[in-house]
């Protein structure tokens, strides 16, 4: 059974976690390759103390001996970034290319299908015509006997069964009588069903074909498409049927045609039609790899010239992502060290006072005390202050309104700036984090405001237009320039205003903003209600 299992980069990593001084500062995680703090003397110490106190000295000593060392495994090759620039540059083409002509072979295919079926609903409807005029001809032979003959005329009707008979019209057209019964009276090919009676007849397809045929009749003629024995062949073949009643005698008169043929050309057509459809497709595909060849090559040049450029914003990126969180832990830090610390410090003071009075027994000691309670008191909002700029709760408990009219009365308290805020319940039209991004644009254009715009009056308005939730905030304030932040290359110059935007392009909305110098700042946002990415018509763009 196996006992020892070699530990692996996490253990290595917790043990050399678990050793570090205690209040040291923290630098990251420690690994074989980056020793922080600890050398690596320090490391192979502390790995074997580890492993000895879990294991014990001579098991340990025995499962090594039994431990096989693996052979070096040769890692596999990695693709050069040009190579890999080159496959996103070609791989996108080749999938579209490949869609589109997937799209036209089967855009074609049904086109044809399409033009198939209307080709055979034509002939279907040309041959319904002929099998109409058909009827028409042979009741035009019997009119000058059935019109004058009576109901029970029994001359008259074997003279008009003779004649029906001795009509017919092509290879296999024949006409044919059946009684309302469903008995046979007239059927020129099988003249052995002449006297039967054939009303629960049904072709191969489970169609009842006489009841078919007499519905059709009655209701003063129609088509029907079943299968009947072709008299040419003797096999049982489709064939469409017209028929009428001859109301005085009770019999039902047809003819029809035999469709085997028009199943052949369609055949023939979509074979045709197929054949075409390839060379068609197959000349797109030729088009297409040569279109995607010319794009990959031109677009994998202007790739690799582009990297040059996305190395530089990747570095500037990278220096503003630095520089936002040193600029959010210096004010935390100047948060602490001039309110907090500054606090606890005339606490301190005052207990101590207190402390002193006490043991000389004075009677004012109670004074100090008073103020301690107070100035922690003090401290206490402080400490609320803070951990609400850093995540106010009242976003998270009540919603977006609450929370931005609370900050917006905190600053009018302590500024002195009249804040107008006219907010709809926007709420149940955005999600957690597009509520916590209008909440953070709102915050920094306040902090902005308070700091550098000596404005008097704010007014906020936050409501649905369209499909989008737009947030507006005016002030008086001294304006500046904006086109000057658009000029500076300094990737730290207007850096919050380039996070505002970013925040809100996140979720596919977008920030704009419109300042003078002397004439007030304008600043519109808006952001996607219910993930929907349309833009108001009245939206301004920035």
């Amino acid at each position: 059974m196996k006992f020892f299992k070699p530990f692996g980069r996490l253990d290595f990593e917790r043990f050399c976690r678990c050793a570090r001084t205690p209040g040291a500062d923290p630098c990251g995680p420690c690994t074989p390759k980056n020793h922080c703090k600890i050398k690596a003397s320090n490391h192979v110490r502390i790995f074997g103390q580890a492993l000895t106190a879990t294991f014990g000295a001579d098991m340990l000593l025995s499962a090594i001996r039994k431990t096989e060392i693996p052979e070096t495994v040769t890692p596999m090759p990695k693709l050069n970034l040009r190579l890999k620039f080159l496959l996103l540059s070609i791989l996108p083409l080749v999938l579209a290319a490949s869609a589109i002509s997937w799209l036209v072979f089967a855009q074609a295919e049904r086109l044809a299908e399409a033009e198939i079926r209307t080709f055979e609903r034509n002939i279907l409807q040309a041959r319904k015509d002929e099998l109409k005029s058909y009827l028409e001809l042979a009741m035009k032979s019997i009119d000058h006997i059935y019109s004058v003959a009576s109901p029970l005329d029994a001359v008259s009707k074997e003279r008009v069964k003779a004649i029906i008979e001795d009509l017919s019209y092509g290879e296999d057209g024949y006409f044919f009588i059946y009684d309302r019964d469903g008995t046979a009276l007239v059927d020129p090919p099988q003249p052995w069903r002449l006297g039967r009676t054939y009303w629960n007849l049904r072709d191969i397809n489970g169609n009842t074909v006489i009841q078919g045929l007499i519905f059709n009749a009655e209701k003063g003629g129609d088509f029907m498409r079943h299968v009947w024995e072709k008299p040419s062949t003797g096999e049982p073949t489709e064939k469409i049927t017209y028929s009428l009643m001859l109301d005085k005698w009770d019999w039902m008169i047809g003819t029809g045609i035999y469709i085997d043929d028009i199943a052949e050309q369609v055949t023939e057509i979509e074979a045709e039609v197929s054949t075409h459809i390839r060379e068609t497709t197959m000349s797109i595909i030729g088009v297409t790899i040569l279109a995607v060849l010319l794009v990959g090559i031109s677009g994998t040049v202007v790739t690799l010239s582009e990297r040059k450029l996305a190395d530089s914003k990747l570095k500037e990126l990278t220096h503003r992502v630095v520089d936002v969180q040193e600029q959010e832990r210096l004010r935390v830090s100047r948060e602490l060290h001039d309110g907090i610390s500054q606090i606890l410090v005339s606490v301190k003071y005052a207990v101590e006072t207190a402390i002193a009075r006490i043991t000389q027994k004075r009677d004012n000691a109670i004074e100090p005390m008073e103020k301690a309670a107070n100035r922690l008191q003090d401290a206490i909002h402080e400490v609320r202050r803070i951990s609400r700029d850093l995540r106010p709760a009242v976003l998270d408990d009540l919603g977006l309104k609450p929370a931005i009219e609370s900050m917006c009365a905190e600053l009018q308290d302590r500024s002195g700036i009249l804040i107008e805020v006219k907010c709809d319940n926007v709420d149940g039209q955005l999600d957690i984090d597009k509520k916590t991004t209008l909440y953070r644009v709102l915050q920094e254009t306040l902090t902005n405001i308070e700091r550098h715009a000596d404005a008097t009056v704010v007014k906020i308005s936050i409501k649905r237009e369209g499909s989008s939730i737009i947030m507006r905030i005016a002030d008086n304030g001294v304006g500046f320039e904006t086109n000057r932040y658009i000029r500076n290359r300094d990737p730290r110059a207007g850096i919050g205003l380039r996070n505002m935007r970013e925040r809100m392009e996140f979720h596919g909305g977008g920030l704009s903003v419109r300042s003078e110098p002397d004439d007030g700042t304008k600043i519109t946002a808006f952001i996607p209600a219910n993930s929907q990415n349309a833009l108001p018509h009245d939206a301004i763009s920035g």
